[in-house]
């Protein structure tokens, strides 16, 4: 196998999409566009990876981060153009090069391979992915002789009537001989309306010096979709959504209503779990076996273990162990780590704390900045008093403890093991190990007060 390497086109601002974020970044499941191509590019044998970089350049390089080199275009004068500032890094190096634009993030790691072998297998020194289209209309055509091979790519515009019949397009990916690429960039001219240098040129001046150019056929045209507007980004995001949708459920993965489910593409999930519709699963979150997530639930970036529940709640950024009971209407914020076997139930809000295992806060609670031990029963309305205007202090709940309901723990204050806290205690104090704590006022009687109140009208 010769060497590889890869050119991903991401230097355009993307007008068309009206907005402040470059397009490349829009996201797609839940990652950048340009991300997609790059992990598909990766799960190549590929050699050195080259972004070329314009609009937004600081912020692209900052989101691939250090898996590619980068080149500036600084004026977008066109596709070849763009490859043509990759010279330093790749222009007379052996090899195949593969130019894909980053704003096609349908585009599979298969297709690339299967594309990549193709090349190699008819010795082309460019070979074009084509893709089949129903309409093909504004698509260049791709023209092929007697024995298969490409004679040449018709634009839509300035194709005859029966060329217009042909649905084999040209997707805009390319493989080629990385030497014979560069050398024909030399040669791209500008003469055209837009006064840019268009990467299907190559493909004419190879074509004109007797050089073999062929084609590959994907069997998805979905896969070739270009992101140029907010109108393809939500078709881009509908169809990676149902692929990723179809791989978690031939994976063992209960989807009750797949339109309705939303997860993002680097989730893990194990079999014989069941999402509910409207729940929205995001980042790098893993899922184990035989849990039950949703409906209405959100989950980003989170570590949930085995036979666990979450209903019509929120978690980011924490661990969640197995056998977990949470919600509904419960909020998991970020730094969390709920043990086994804990529940956590309607209305409680978790905030950056441990809750062991077997612990329970049932309702209406806030546990922030917390070390709460195992098989704590903490009671409706409790509350960790954790800021003090200017910094957050900590609570320890010890093992075995028991908080009563209407409770406020003002930290930095412990409750010892198997302590209790009365009902409607304001505690200031550390509460010893097995001692009860008790802050609240004596309750005094008026009788017949709602009499004097009446006399007094």
């Amino acid at each position: 196998m010769s060497n590889r390497y890869a050119v991903i086109l991401a230097a355009g601002q993307g007008t068309r999409m009206k907005s402040k974020l470059y397009k490349v970044l829009h996201p797609v499941c839940g990652k950048p566009m340009v991300q997609h191509v790059i992990d598909h590019v990766r799960s190549l044998n590929i050699d050195e990876i080259v972004t070329v970089v314009g609009h937004g350049a600081e912020k692209v390089k900052s989101e691939i981060g250090e898996v590619s080199q980068y080149v500036l275009q600084e004026e977008q004068l066109g596709t070849a153009h763009a490859v043509m500032q990759s010279k330093d890094m790749l222009a007379g190096k052996e090899g195949t090069t593969i130019v894909v634009c980053g704003d096609t993030p349908l585009i599979k790691g298969e297709t690339m391979e299967a594309l990549f072998q193709h090349h190699e297998k008819t010795g082309a020194k460019a070979t074009i992915l084509t893709a089949q289209a129903e309409d093909p209309t504004g698509y260049g055509r791709v023209m092929r002789n007697e024995q298969g091979l490409v004679e040449k790519i018709v634009e839509h515009k300035d194709a005859t009537e029966e060329e217009r019949r042909i649905t084999e397009i040209n997707t805009g990916t390319y493989c080629f001989d990385n030497k014979s690429l560069f050398e024909a960039l030399e040669n791209v001219g500008n003469n055209n309306v837009q006064g840019e240098y268009y990467l299907p040129d190559v493909i004419e001046i190879l074509k004109e010096q007797g050089e073999t150019v062929s084609a590959f056929v994907t069997q998805s045209f979905d896969e070739t979709l270009g992101v140029n507007d907010r109108v393809a980004l939500s078709e881009a995001e509908r169809i990676m959504r149902r692929r990723i949708n179809e791989g978690h459920m031939r994976n063992g993965v209960t989807l009750i209503d797949p339109a309705n489910t939303y997860i993002a593409s680097d989730v893990q999930i194990g079999s014989d779990t069941v999402i509910y519709p409207g729940t929205v699963v995001s980042g790098r979150t893993t899922i184990g076996t035989d849990c039950v997530i949703g409906p209405n639930s959100e989950i980003s970036h989170c570590e949930i273990g085995s036979k666990t529940t979450i209903r019509q709640s929120s978690a980011f950024d924490s661990k969640i162990g197995s056998e977990v009971n949470i919600g509904p209407y419960a909020h998991i914020r970020p730094q969390s780590q709920i043990d086994d076997e804990a529940k956590i139930g309607n209305f409680v809000e978790i905030k950056k704390a441990v809750i062991g295992k077997g612990s329970k806060a049932s309702h209406l609670s806030y546990i922030g900045d917390a070390e709460v031990g195992q098989d704590v029963n903490i009671g409706c309305g409790s509350i960790t008093v954790n800021y003090d205007g200017k910094n957050k202090h900590l609570t320890k709940i010890e093992d075995g403890a028991f908080i009563g309901c209407n409770s406020n723990l003002v930290a930095p204050v412990t409750v010892g093991k198997g302590a209790y806290v009365a009902a409607g205690s304001t505690i200031t104090e550390d509460v010893p190990g097995e001692g009860l704590g008790i802050a609240r006022a004596r309750q005094v009687n008026k009788e017949d007060y709602v009499g004097k109140l009446n006399l007094k009208k």
